[in-house]
Formats: C-alpha cells, sequence, structure tokens
C-alpha cells in the first residue's frame, strides 16, 4: 500500500531522513520507534506532503505522491493524527469530527463513520456539543482520533499518541486502535516513543535512528533483539 525508497528530507542543508525505506501492506499495523529526534516526526510529515523529500520515490497504491499535493492526499485516503493532538479548540467536539470529513468519502460515510465512532469511543457522544479546548488531553487524543476516522482512511497515521497522557489513558488509547483494527482491517501505520506498547501492538516495526532505519522485523523478532531490548525495553 505505502512504500518509501531512500528516502531524503529535512528542513536546511542537513538532511532530517537519509535514504529512509519501509513499506506498509494493506491491513497491516506498522509501528516506527526510536528516542527523540530521530527523525519520526519529519517522516510522516514527509509522507503527508508538508515536508517535500529532496531524493526517493513515495507512493501509495501506486500512486507516485511526489505529483499529488499535500491537500490531496487525504483525498486518496491518507489521514494524518499529527503530534500534539491539534484539534480546533474553539470548535465544538462534533464540529471537530465534521472537519475531518471533508474528503468525498468522508462525507459519503459521515452518518456511518459518526455512528461507529461514538461507539468506540462513547465519550465523544457525551461530549459532542463540548468545545474541544476544554477536554482533557486525552479526551483530545480521541477527539483528533474521530477526526482522522471520519475522513474514510485507507491509511490512519497517528504520531505519538500517547504523548502527554497519563499511563492509564495511553493504554486505553492503544486498546482503541487495537479495537478499531480488528473491527475495520483499518491500515495503521504508528510512531511512538512507548516501544514496548508499540511493538506489542504492531504486525511490523522499524527503530529510526538519527534519520536511518537501522533495525527492522516482526513483533516478536524486534522485541527479542538484544539491541532493542536493552535500549527501549530496559531489559
Amino acid at each position: 500500500m505505502l512504500r518509501l525508497e531512500n528516502v531524503e528530507a529535512g528542513y536546511s542543508a542537513v538532511p532530517v531522513l537519509r535514504e529512509v525505506s519501509l513499506s506498509v501492506d494493506a491491513g497491516q499495523f506498522v509501528a516506527v520507534v526510536g528516542p527523540n529526534g530521530a527523525g519520526k516526526t519529519s517522516l510522516f510529515k514527509t509522507i503527508s506532503g508538508v515536508l517535500a523529500p529532496r531524493r526517493g520515490r513515495i507512493t501509495f497504491e501506486g500512486v507516485d505522491l511526489a505529483h499529488v499535493p499535500p491537500s490531496g492526499r487525504a483525498h486518496l485516503g491518507i489521514a494524518h493524527v499529527p503530534e500534539g493532538r491539534q484539534v480546533f479548540p474553539s470548535l465544538s467536539v462534533i464540529e471537530n469530527l465534521e472537519m475531518g470529513a471533508y474528503t468525498a468519502a468522508g462525507r459519503r460515510d459521515w452518518k456511518h463513520n459518526i455512528e461507529r465512532i461514538f461507539a468506540w469511543l462513547p465519550v465523544l457522544a457525551e461530549r459532542r456539543g463540548q468545545f474541544a479546548g476544554t477536554l482533557s488531553g486525552g479526551e483530545q487524543q480521541m477527539v483528533a482520533i474521530g477526526r482522522g476516522l471520519a475522513s474514510s482512511p485507507k491509511l490512519l497515521m497517528l504520531d505519538e499518541p500517547s504523548m502527554g497522557l497519563a499511563p492509564a489513558i495511553a493504554d486505553f488509547i492503544f486498546e482503541k486502535l487495537i479495537e478499531i483494527r480488528r473491527d475495520t482491517g483499518l491500515t495503521i501505520l504508528l510512531v511512538e516513543q512507548r516501544v514496548a506498547e508499540a511493538l506489542e501492538s504492531a504486525d511490523h516495526a522499524y527503530v529510526l535512528e538519527a534519520g536511518r532505519v537501522v533495525l527492522e522485523g516482526g513483533n516478536e523478532t524486534l522485541r527479542a533483539d538484544d539491541r532493542v531490548r536493552q535500549a527501549y525495553l530496559g531489559m
């Protein structure tokens, strides 16, 4: 579904991403893990088109994204839930969700999608008329995820969904992502610093360090790797 081949990108003369290659197949849950400053958020910005690659190729379902503007990528089925949630604070919960449904697929499926979003995240139904800026951090993260789902995506990209959340709330978010994937078969690409939880949830994972993919493999393979166990799992 998604393919990156030797992608290099950055904000100045010094690249942040260096020869990054990865793939996400339809229906997979893929995690990208690594330390702060590894380039994880820049990777997502490059896929979304906010950051233009200097070299390499990115394709989505065979379409070369170099020819698709950032505004058009959501219409292909790519939903990006950004780092830090970035809800519209002065809009209500339901208005935030409606903002996600601007794609043709999102408009077509709105009634079905909102029913499922409220079933997965019932607190959003309870708070539907409340300004998003008055919600807790965990509730805002649920709004951000719901907004992404409202676009009827084929690929849901989540950038650090546990950031700034209490451990119990972060665990709840992970559980809901697993439930959503189980119910829908949705393809998920996750960037996350909670490495143990990310590896436990994912089918396949990539370890990004200093802008390069240094390890990749299946869930069990990486959890058994001594380097991962020592650097990220505290073992």
